[in-house]
């Protein structure tokens, strides 16, 4: 395991080195170069503009501005983003990501339980009425138009019924008296929604050892008491007001993106778990008598669940994808949007500041797919 381990950093590492060199010579490579921004400017000599061009660098050779940008890079300079006044890029990237990160990791983990659990059942049930109206539905949404819906869900909720914001992170009206910032509140809530998490999981491994009669009532019990810490907590500290604003203004992309993903997740579950159940440890599982549930759970679902942690782990490495339209509707502040403005704008540093972010995001996701398929399959444990 640990030389399966060692082996896949590795490669990560300079699978993300390659990465680097490709976006910083493609985004150098164009016509131009984002000194325009300041060069073009008529009221400029030409002396000027020579001293410009030496002190931002494009006087030098592209592979030592490279080095020099490399070099920069791991001592966590990123430079500086000429479209929001000469801000670090490094410090806009720590800023907005985290709003992206929630977004979708909330969607992909939401869309891909539903979606397991409801493939799962249709996979089992399978030949019913029921199995062939949630696929025509399942095949209708995973082929819809995103933008298309997402506007249709912003004028049903939003605008007709009026129970959402209709974009936006914040209501400004309502921040005008705080005495904390947003992303303040954010980055707690963050922290609270993590600590809640691992006490769940952690919950939820305990009682595995849990006599079986009383185990599923402890788990409930256990998830009921879980989640009041939380609540409690906003409360009773006086933020809670403001965190609900910002629940309120997320509930709408979120309830958007999981119906068009689950639906994906949900035929992938079905079809992987429709194979499974035709292999002949499935029958010997049978023969021996044993519960229909555990031959479900603990034998087909297993196997069948790992094309599903590929599409999860690729949901979430991707995230920058849907991230670019999706933020752009919802006039969601994150890193898809910037990414966006920041290509209109010709913030180059941005953009390879923003690319750098979504690299090292879909290789650490694809890190945590090779260690999710080592624990879930154990012949990679041992090849």
């Amino acid at each position: 395991m640990r030389r399966y381990l060692i082996q896949r950093i590795g490669q990560n590492l300079f699978t993300f080195f390659l990465f680097l060199t490709l976006v910083y010579l493609l985004l150098d490579a164009q016509p131009g170069d984002f000194g325009n921004i300041y060069l073009n400017d008529s009221r400029l000599t030409a002396e000027q503009r020579q001293v410009i061009r030496e002190q931002l660098g494009l006087n030098r050779p592209v592979m030592e501005r490279y080095l020099s940008w490399l070099g920069s890079l791991f001592q966590g300079d990123l430079g500086l983003s000429f479209s929001n006044s000469m801000r670090p890029v490094i410090s806009i990237i720590a800023e907005r990501a985290p709003r992206t990160i929630i977004l979708f990791l909330s969607v992909t983990i939401l869309a891909n339980l539903l979606g397991f659990a409801m493939g799962k059942m249709l996979a089992w049930r399978r030949g019913g009425a029921v199995e062939y109206a949630a696929t025509i539905a399942g095949v209708g949404l995973f082929t819809v138009f995103v933008p298309w819906f997402a506007l249709m869900m912003i004028w049903l909720f939003a605008y007709k019924f009026n129970l959402f914001p209709l974009g936006k992170f914040i209501d400004p009206v309502l921040w005008r008296e705080a005495t904390v910032e947003a992303n303040t509140i954010f980055l707690r809530m963050m922290l609270t929604g993590l600590l809640t998490a691992a006490a769940w999981i952690s919950w939820l491994f305990a009682t595995r050892r849990f006599n079986p009669g009383w185990r599923k009532a402890a788990r409930w019990v256990g998830t009921l008491i879980i989640l009041t810490l939380p609540i409690t907590y906003w409360a009773t500290n006086g933020l809670g007001r403001y965190a609900a604003d910002i629940l309120h203004h997320i509930a709408l992309p979120v309830l958007t993106i999981t119906i068009v993903n689950f639906a994906g997740t949900m035929l992938l579950t079905r079809s992987s778990m429709l194979e499974t159940l035709r292999e002949d440890y499935i029958m010997a599982a049978r023969a021996k008598g044993l519960p229909e549930a555990m031959i479900r759970d603990k034998h087909a679902a297993r196997n069948a669940m790992l094309p599903t942690v590929t599409s999860f782990i690729l949901a979430l490495a991707f995230v920058m994808n849907g991230g670019v339209i999706t933020e752009t509707i919802f006039s969601w502040p994150g890193m898809g949007l910037t990414l966006l403005k920041a290509a209109q704008t010709q913030d180059i540093p941005l953009v390879i500041g923003s690319l750098v972010f979504t690299g090292a995001l879909a290789l650490t996701a694809h890190l945590g797919a090779d260690l999710l398929y080592a624990f879930l399959d154990p012949r990679i444990r041992v090849s």
